[in-house]
């Protein structure tokens, strides 16, 4: 299955000149962890002509056009052929792609799988899929993927502490103060799902989502075109 992967997209007004990344360690793990307010948050996909970005100098490109400065980008979920994302996508309070409750195979369908979200008055929060499907909301953005990495401050139940399944990973938590936490493996690193939710336990967030594996990537402050892979929907800041 194709990894789907949304860019999520934070206006920096309120953050001044340069986004702050902050190096983490935990569990012998070097990470990359950048914090924002949630209301600075937004999550693209396709550009005005209904074509996927798919790259990080793409969405660059577009926003150059208006006269924005991207200050960070970073890919957010797993996704299909053609950088369509496997479940709910949410953009600018648009549903654009429905939840997605099926059975299936991989890291996106292995439940509880989950919700990334933003409502209209700024708040933030993680939450399983069918916590969200049983209520009526309205957020300003959502995206879906999983596994849950936390769920009310607890590793998922599949998670086995020592696996050698270390990858690049990345994942987006709620912290105690409603911060948005964005973390990310550091170059050369690798860590196991295990683990990895304990960096969000260190970081203060009782709940965390996975977005995505191997070719997960995140640019902060770029000085010049941001390299990136192939991605699905993705998530910035711009100033």
């Amino acid at each position: 299955m194709k990894a789907l992967i949304c860019v999520i997209f934070a206006a920096c007004g309120s953050l001044g000149a340069a986004v702050k990344e902050q190096p983490v360690e935990h569990a012998g793990v070097k990470f990359r962890v950048v914090k924002v307010a949630p209301e600075v948050v937004r999550l693209v996909w396709k550009d005005a002509g209904e074509a996927p970005f798919r790259s990080f100098e793409r969405v660059q490109t577009a926003f150059s056009a208006q006269g924005k400065v991207v200050k960070f980008v970073m890919n957010a979920g797993i996704f299909e052929p053609g950088g369509i994302p496997s479940g709910l996508h949410v953009e600018n309070g648009k549903e654009l792609r429905p939840l997605n409750q099926a059975a299936g195979k991989g890291n996106f369908f292995l439940k509880p799988n989950g919700v990334f979200s933003i409502d209209r008055a700024g708040k933030a929060r993680v939450w399983e899929c069918a916590a969200y499907a049983a209520v009526a909301t309205h957020p300003q953005l959502a995206l879906q993927s999983g596994p849950l990495l936390l769920h009310g401050g607890k590793r998922h139940p599949a998670f086995k502490e020592g696996s050698e399944n270390k990858l690049v990973r990345n994942g987006v938590g709620v912290d105690a103060q409603g911060q948005v936490v964005f973390a990310i493996t550091a170059k050369g690193e690798r860590v196991n799902l295990w683990d990895f939710a304990g960096l969000f336990l260190q970081l203060g967030c009782k709940d965390a989502l996975f977005l995505d594996g191997d070719i997960s990537q995140m640019s902060v402050n770029p000085s010049g075109p941001p390299p990136g892979n192939q991605f699905g929907a993705m998530l910035v800041i711009v100033e």
